[in-house]
């Protein structure tokens, strides 16, 4: 694709007379993917029970916008045909940027045209989707919330993005308690979709992976009514935070970083948080644990030190920098521990130095991976005894800490 390409609808023609045909619908559920043929079937297979038991009235379409994946997903996609007579379901690779925003944005489209009362995303990986998952999503905007964000139950260790910087960023800059703000599945109003599609965002990083929290963000700052839905226990296809989380961690990091500075007015005037509303109920269930390559996370900073080392010694504070450089040098597993005060102020310098630094951002960031490692591996020591209550209780005291050292980065930020 050419790089100065920007495209004006993220759906194909194709597509777009499917939708044009259908004319009106009451609820679209969007699942973007890409690469998915070994799950898609039993998330659409389980929409389509959703839809069919909770709202059999409803006219209904699923849209499936795919990435273009090279694997047997919209030919799998294709063939689910549960004959439901008021569902109408279409299958279309989008255009634009690869990623998920784009898929995205290519729903939000159809919503615009079909108008529905509501709309559903669901990630095209997840293994534990069930038809009640469909109606908690759809539920509260047929009740007049707009932006309904997933609450699900997580292994300690899942999530480690959400835990360590997304959750607690969006707590203490723009102080709603979104325990999930990149949890992938949703629920929108049709207003919502139609404020979203209209944002000049859809050749950026947010078309990519920085989307959800480009949402989760926007909601919040725009005014838009939001509350969060119990969904139970989520298992997708999982990504160890041993492996590379780089792309997605610049991504998410990236767009946070840069969403600072378009809302800055809104959070540094925010003080405390508060909970959003939390509705429905859950399957149950207890998430399955699995193990975390400790030392690969260690290595992956160490390598990082060597690297980045004098980098680190320009950004963070002298006393965060010694404890770095002590965990690098001399830090074993049993006893790997980055104290969460200096987590927070690295959090806080890189959001500064970010901001200071209008070019290389990218770079900056990959500069942040080898110490978001490090802090992963703190949390294994840390949460090593600790089951899913107290896990809980730890991530909110650390996101409590992000607020009360809100301070420190409102005199960075200068």
């Amino acid at each position: 694709m050419n790089p100065d390409q920007r495209f004006s609808t993220a759906l194909r023609i194709g597509a777009r007379r499917q939708i044009e045909h259908l004319g009106q619908a009451d609820v679209i559920v969007g699942i973007p993917c890409y690469q998915s043929g070994k799950t898609v079937r039993h998330v659409l297979e389980t929409v389509f029970h959703g839809l069919s038991t909770h709202y059999p009235d409803a006219r209904s379409l699923i849209l499936v916008s795919d990435g273009g994946s090279t694997d047997d997903t919209r030919e799998i996609a294709e063939l689910v045909d549960e004959k439901a007579f008021r569902i109408v379901k279409v299958v279309t690779i989008y255009r634009g940027v690869p990623g998920k925003g784009s898929a995205l944005r290519a729903i939000f489209e159809a919503a615009d045209f079909l108008r529905p009362r509501a709309l559903a995303v669901f990630d095209s990986d997840l293994i534990s989707i069930s038809p009640r998952w469909v109606r908690n999503l759809l539920e509260p905007v047929f009740e007049g919330y707009d932006f309904v964000a997933p609450d699900y139950e997580r292994f300690k260790l899942d999530g480690t993005i959400t835990n360590t910087i997304a959750y607690n960023l969006t707590r203490s800059l723009y102080g709603r308690r979104i325990r999930q703000p990149i949890g992938g599945d949703f629920g929108l109003s049709g207003a919502m979709a139609r404020h979203f599609l209209r944002q000049d965002v859809w050749e950026t990083d947010v078309a990519r992976f920085g989307i959800d929290i480009w949402m989760t963000t926007t909601a919040i700052v725009d005014g838009f009514r939001l509350c969060q839905a119990k969904m139970g226990v989520k298992v997708h296809d999982r990504k160890d935070p041993a492996a590379d989380l780089s792309p997605m961690f610049r991504q998410v990091v990236g767009t946070i970083f840069q969403m600072m500075e378009t809302h800055d007015a809104f959070w540094r005037g925010m003080q405390g948080s508060s909970d959003i509303p939390t509705v429905g109920t859950s399957d149950g269930g207890t998430p399955e644990a699995f193990t975390v390559n400790q030392e690969a996370l260690i290595e992956y900073f160490r390598v990082g030190f060597f690297h980045f080392g004098e980098v680190w010694r320009q950004i963070v504070e002298e006393a965060d920098f010694a404890i770095i450089r002590d965990l690098a040098e001399n830090g074993r597993a049993t006893r790997f521990l980055l104290p969460i005060e200096t987590w927070v102020r690295i959090v806080y310098r890189y959001a500064a130095a970010f901001h200071a630094a209008p070019r290389q951002r990218m770079k900056l960031l990959d500069t942040m991976i080898p110490l978001y490692n490090a802090r992963v591996a703190s949390l294994v020591i840390e949460l090593e005894d600790a089951d899913t209550e107290r896990a809980e209780r730890l991530f909110s005291d650390q996101a409590r800490t992000f607020e009360e050292m809100k301070p420190y980065l409102l005199e960075q930020w200068k």
